[in-house]
């Protein structure tokens, strides 16, 4: 089969660039993505009798259903000494009354309330700072109301990384495997996302975790002074307090099945939006650096995309495009599917492209509609 290659100028130049958008890609993909998707953990003995006592941090408001859901699979972990501080924002539903009740026979419920109109920040921050300052215990491990553990083993799984120097381990929480469209968005897009945070930090420039399974210690939150960099902003306390502590040195990840949480995803379209708009709404607070590492990684998804429909319309032939599309696709089935299987999780292969695109336009449809309205509700 002969294939013409007299191409014009405007062929030439969005060659040039699916090119480009193709390296950067491959970049994304073999120079950051692949420290998550091959990672190999050495296993590490911990001495059962000297492990030391921790303080499991829950903000929760108006929670009380998962309260009843996930508090027994955290209050009965196989560790020796830990405590689990719930902090009651404001609960009108009956979370106060269903966690003084518990607490009367559960020794390892530790409760702090705090009452309408105290609470003069937006989000969670003041009552994790509250919880915080707290806890009796030096350890910290923290997660959310309608998050639970897949194992009795969490406690265990991320002690075992704690030094001297490594003062914060950042784990990851998963979803529930969701219905339809819906649940599909959410799965790929906690995978993608991970995809990023996970990898920077095993890069060594952690910038982000999640705060239904973050660890760090009393000491490094409060020498930092806590969340008063932006208690302004109403999200933040996983990603602008990662950035504002992390380091290299100080910081590890911990991956392990046993670590995991796991959460109920969005029921609806609208709830899902609300968290999306909250997460996304930090990011403008982010440093330049990042800013733009972050942003060239969508931007390249995107002129990949538009460069690849346009070859399409050229006087080229039609194995041009698909042989971009097709080479791309191997590499990013290697790296999403090694990733997902480090994270215990399935990933769907065939319907990457289309989650993928979706996420390209939406993500920026949000950031301007943030821009426009900021995202305020509790959540």
């Amino acid at each position: 089969m002969w294939i013409d290659l007299n191409f014009n100028l405007l062929t030439y130049i969005i060659l040039g660039i699916i090119s480009l958008s193709l390296i950067i890609q491959l970049s994304y993909y073999w120079g950051l993505f692949s420290r998550l998707a091959f990672y190999k953990k050495a296993v590490k003995e911990v001495d059962q009798s000297k492990l030391p006592p921790v303080s499991v941090v829950i903000s929760a408001r108006n929670a009380i259903l998962d309260l009843e859901k996930n508090l027994p699979y955290i209050l009965y972990q196989d560790y020796p000494d830990f405590e689990v501080v719930v902090v009651n924002d404001s609960s009108d539903d009956g979370t106060e009354e269903f966690i003084t009740d518990l607490a009367r026979y559960e020794p390892k419920l530790n409760i702090v309330h705090i009452r309408q109109n105290l609470n003069f920040f937006q989000g969670k921050k003041f009552p994790l700072s509250l919880g915080i300052k707290s806890a009796k215990n030096e350890l910290l491990l923290l997660t959310d109301s309608d998050c639970r553990p897949t194992s009795n083993q969490w406690i265990k799984s991320f002690v075992a990384n704690y030094t001297n120097d490594k003062q914060m381990v950042i784990g990851y929480g998963a979803y529930e495997k969701g219905k339809g469209l819906l649940g599909f968005l959410q799965h790929f897009d906690t995978i993608q996302i991970a995809m990023l945070y996970l990898s920077k930090a095993l890069a060594g420039r952690p910038y982000m975790g999640v705060g239904r399974n973050l660890f760090y210690t009393k000491s490094l939150f409060m020498e930092n002074k806590g969340f008063i960099a932006h208690y302004n902003i109403p999200s933040g306390d996983d990603d602008l307090f990662v950035q504002q502590v992390a380091t290299k040195k100080n910081s590890a990840v911990e991956i392990s099945r046993e670590s995991i949480t796991v959460s109920a995803p969005k029921a609806t379209f609208e709830s899902w939006v609300r968290q999306k708009r909250r997460h996304l709404s930090t990011g403008k607070y982010y440093r330049g650096g990042l800013k733009f590492q972050l942003a060239l990684y969508s931007f390249s998804q995107l002129s990949f995309y538009i460069t690849f429909v346009w070859l399409f319309f050229l006087p080229i032939h039609w194995l041009f495009p698909l042989s971009f599309f097709v080479f791309r696709y191997i590499n990013q089935i290697v790296i999403f599917g090694k990733s997902s299987s480090r994270l215990h999780e399935k990933f769907n292969y065939a319907f990457t492209p289309f989650a993928e695109l979706f996420f390209i336009i939406f993500n920026p449809l949000l950031l301007v509609i943030n821009t426009f309205s900021k995202p305020s509700k509790w959540m």
